[in-house]
């Protein structure tokens, strides 16, 4: 029998997001909020679609998140001097320290989780992943369009 390695993933997803929630709670950040604020500290200046993009989500998840964010004074939309539909996000000084504690939060649990394994194991797993994670991706954009996944 096929080992279920996307169970695994899974479980693992959901361990440290739940960590994460636990540990974020103090900082009135809901549920996966961190992972908008942080990917905006990151990229200064990105608009919503490319964060559905990278985070494959919709992009009304996007604009709920955003705008509780936006509520909290952790991010701030400012127009294109080019073309006023388009709003660039950046954190504000507020955002900035919360990012950089979930950044160190995120440094701690990648720790934790790859304890044990050798440098060689580790970039083994992350290219391992990094293949997985682009099939996931296509087969993302694939559904999304419209494709019908066949069994």
């Amino acid at each position: 029998m096929e080992e279920d390695t996307l169970r695994k993933i899974g479980t693992i997803s959901r361990a440290l997001d739940s960590i994460a929630n636990i540990e974020f709670k103090q900082m009135k950040l809901n549920r996966g909020q961190y992972l908008y604020l942080v990917r905006i500290y990151e990229n200064p200046g990105m608009i919503s679609d490319h964060i559905a993009e990278i985070l494959s989500v919709d992009r009304t998840t996007v604009a709920r998140s955003i705008q509780k964010l936006e509520r909290q004074e952790l991010v701030v939309k400012k127009s294109d001097p080019n073309n006023k539909k388009i709003r660039h996000l950046f954190v504000t000084e507020k955002g900035k320290k919360l990012a950089q504690i979930i950044e160190k939060e995120n440094s701690f649990s990648n720790q934790m989780a790859l304890s044990g394994l050798d440098q060689s194991e580790r970039k083994q797993l992350n290219k391992l992943l990094s293949k997985v994670e682009q099939n996931v991706d296509q087969n993302w954009h694939f559904v999304k369009n419209g494709g019908k996944r066949e069994y």
